[in-house]
């Protein structure tokens, strides 16, 4: 595999900003243990989103992410959205529109990445999970599978925690009172896939119990049945918000994924 350390500039951001890519190579020792699956470019693509008081490098830092995704010659691509939970911020730049419309343009153009919703995948873990369900809620044409590992996937029980917490909800998505049924209510979003006529990403979705998001992880996976969206849910005992969980997690997030077999 192949790891890029990538600084660019974003026309929708006005800034230079950094992102990590892992790729696969096809190297002698390499195609003898992945024997069946093709390493041949384009590649199929994960979009790895991290959470709230990480960046880009995150997921490198604190798991093995780039030794998992070398077992199937998965592209990984991990962005960087500050604190901006995925969002057009109301106080701030329009994350939203860099990461779903600018970034996958550029990875492309960058890097030989496939641009078939067959081989496209969105994870993310807790403010990443909810800017991943919301990445293939609103743009389920792209993606053939979502991932939330301790998602942050209901604001509306979180935005009035601290006054802190408060003000800062306020900067990204402005008054909380206009936020359910907004385009970032991921309940909303959820109803509207359901109603909707377009392909349906697979969804997986995993929380430990000991975990702050738990609460609102459980009454996510209900909405989801409640609306006949099938998610593959998984709940652990005793887990917390860490690394450690996700570590783990990941692993089993890349084996659920509908990689096809001999690649593209």
């Amino acid at each position: 595999m192949a790891l890029i350390h990538c600084e660019f500039f974003s026309d929708t951001l006005e800034l230079n900003v950094g992102m990590n890519v892992i790729l696969p190579q096809a190297t002698a020792t390499h195609a003898h243990h992945h024997e069946g699956v093709s390493l041949d470019p384009p590649h199929p693509t994960l979009y790895l989103l991290h959470g709230l008081s990480d960046n880009h490098t995150g997921w490198l830092r604190q798991t093995s992410i780039e030794r998992y995704a070398s077992f199937k010659n998965l592209a990984v691509v991990m962005p960087d959205a500050h604190r901006s939970f995925y969002t057009d911020m109301k106080s701030g730049h329009n994350y939203w529109t860099f990461i779903t419309q600018e970034l996958p343009v550029l990875c492309r153009r960058f890097f030989s990445l496939s641009d078939r919703r067959e081989d496209n995948f969105v994870a993310g873990l807790s403010m990443g999970g909810y800017g991943a369900f919301k990445w293939a809620f609103t743009n389920p044409q792209m993606f053939c599978a979502a991932a939330s590992l301790s998602g942050a996937l209901d604001r509306t029980k979180r935005m009035m925690a601290s006054d802190k917490m408060a003000q800062e909800f306020a900067n990204v998505f402005g008054d909380p009172a206009k936020y359910p049924g907004s385009e970032n209510d991921l309940l909303h979003l959820a109803s509207r896939l359901a109603e909707g006529s377009k392909p349906r990403p697979a969804l997986y979705q995993c929380c430990g119990t000991a975990d702050v998001v738990y609460p609102e992880n459980v009454s996510f996976r209900d909405h989801l049945r409640d609306l006949g969206l099938s998610a593959a849910y998984h709940e652990h005992p005793g887990e917390e918000h860490e690394w450690g969980y996700w570590d783990r997690m990941i692993q089993d997030v890349i084996e659920w994924l509908p990689l096809r077999a001999g690649g593209t």
